[in-house]
């Protein structure tokens, strides 16, 4: 009969005793401390991986609506943070022009509720208008359904 190799190691070393060094145990229990809360272990977290501005410009887009209060957040929405340039889409080309005349005011509130963010700047954009360009050949200028009235 043909002898199986594997078969033979497996089995010596499943019937030996397992060896646990003192020197191992003895540092891990040494590690081993109190446990901690979970809100201090977050803490160092971020302050280890320098977290604190990602988290703070997250904040802006979470608690839009404390930030600003409840009747413009109705009317707005934060759409991108790039390079210290807040984007905010509004509902309408109206709201859009009041919040860009106080814009000044609005930057200071949200520096103010979310600090460590970087906003330099508030660009506001009114709604997405529909497109009169349909199907797959359109002509450059043209109005769409339009240009053929009177």
């Amino acid at each position: 009969m043909a002898r199986d190799l594997a078969r033979e190691l497996y089995r010596s070393f499943r019937n030996q005793p397992k060896r646990i060094k003192k020197s191992e145990t003895e540092e891990t229990r040494e590690q081993i401390s109190d446990p901690k809360q979970i809100g201090s272990v977050l803490d160092e977290l971020v302050l280890a991986r320098d977290w604190r501005q990602g988290l703070a410009e997250g904040n802006i887009f979470t608690d839009w609506k404390e930030i600003v209060g409840v009747e413009i957040a109705k009317h707005s929405t934060p759409i991108s943070l790039i390079d210290g340039q807040l984007t905010i889409q509004t509902t309408s080309t109206a709201w859009a022009t009041q919040l860009n005349l106080i814009s000044k005011n609005l930057l200071q509130t949200i520096r103010g509720c979310a600090p460590g963010a970087l906003v330099d700047k508030l660009v506001f954009i009114g709604p997405h208008a529909l497109s009169w360009k349909k199907g797959l050949r359109t002509i450059r200028g043209a109005k769409g359904p339009r240009d053929t009235y009177g």
